[in-house]
């Protein structure tokens, strides 16, 4: 499996690093409330963060409870970040990238993810691994790019617009083309991979794994009057997906 690993790019990271310093930032006020809500208790338990990225939610599970936290990513960048600003004496980092997930030689009560799985090209088989990680009883909780989102492929404009600029609707193409998907996002040819959402399911239901519990991205009317130019876009399309699953 092809492996992606823009993060250590350093005009990416750069990029990214400042759009995470932005309190207004779409990870902070859409995707971690989301995801923080459909966390079992932590208390007491095993975690493993996959593309644990700079260490936020790592250290936020540690701060929850949990007796140990692994976090694992591909980009150094990322996980020097980490070290430094989201260490904990309960967390590891380990630089390792999710096609590699076999060489962990332990057990997890719960096993989450934060918009990392865009960027595997074989879903499928990441959600056999995982599965083989988790203990009898384990939770999956994880995020990713909505597939109404990555099917974007930067042919035409995400919105259809109003002659002042107003956004009227997202713009829907190639949903039912899967695959590698090429577009700008802060750097040329930024990768990631489209698949529809009852791929998703599909796959993770014939791992083994028991949905429990599946919610779309949304903000506050409150939020977006507050901000309208950069959250105008919500109302149209949910920009992320998040699962919670049982083995």
């Amino acid at each position: 499996m092809a492996k992606q690993n823009v993060y250590d790019n350093q005009v990416f990271f750069d990029a990214f690093k400042k759009i995470r310093e932005n309190e207004t930032n779409f990870n902070d006020v859409i995707e971690t409330p989301i995801i923080t809500k459909m966390l079992p208790d932590l208390s007491g338990k095993k975690v493993l963060d996959i593309g644990c990225g700079m260490g936020q939610h790592a250290k936020q599970y540690a701060d929850m409870g949990a007796i140990s936290v692994l976090g694992v990513d591909i980009s150094e960048k990322m996980l020097a970040f980490a070290r430094e600003n989201n260490s904990a004496e309960n967390i590891t980092f380990l630089q390792l990238a999710f096609e590699d997930l076999e060489e962990i030689n332990d057990h997890f009560d719960v096993i989450t993810s934060s918009l990392a799985f865009d960027y595997v090209q074989d879903f499928a088989e990441l959600m056999q691994k995982i599965y083989a990680l988790l203990t009898n009883d384990g939770k999956l909780v994880f995020s990713m790019s909505h597939p109404i989102s990555t099917a974007y492929d930067g042919v035409f404009d995400r919105y259809t617009r109003t002659e002042s600029g107003e956004k009227l609707y997202a713009n829907l193409h190639n949903y039912n083309i899967e695959g590698l998907r090429k577009i700008k996002w802060v750097v040329d040819d930024y990768e990631l991979y489209h698949r529809k959402v009852s791929t998703l399911i599909n796959d993770m239901v014939s791992t083994g794994f028991i949905i429990e519990e599946c919610q779309e991205s949304n903000v506050s009317k409150k939020i977006r009057r507050q901000y309208p130019d950069k959250f105008d876009g919500v109302m149209h399309q949910p920009d992320f997906i998040f699962f919670r699953c049982s083995k």
